[in-house]
């Protein structure tokens, strides 16, 4: 069953956070993930106006997506993220 992962980044250093965005997209690969969204414009419809960087990643199944965040392929870009952001990641399991 898919799982999405969603991060909710705000940027502190726009110039560093350029490395991560260049290191990041092999790693989700290679735990087969990809990007449906990556940035872009947000309209907030309901509630508190959204600010945040929204990236929202597909992988096949949960397990996927956590071994992705902790895995060694994703060390570096992970450091180098929140040296220049701060944020939320969240995965959730598409319905049945």
């Amino acid at each position: 069953m898919a799982a999405y992962l969603i991060a909710r980044i705000t940027v502190t250093d726009p110039e560093r956070y350029e490395d991560y965005k260049k290191l990041s997209p092999a790693a989700i690969e290679a735990f087969g993930g990809r990007f449906l969204c990556r940035g872009g414009e947000v309209t907030t419809l309901e509630g508190e106006e959204e600010s945040s960087r929204i990236v929202l990643l597909e992988f096949p199944d949960k397990e996927s997506a956590v071994k992705f965040y902790h895995s060694e392929q994703y060390a570096e870009a992970r450091k180098i993220r929140q040296q220049a952001s701060t944020g939320q990641f969240i995965v959730l399991n598409a319905p049945e």
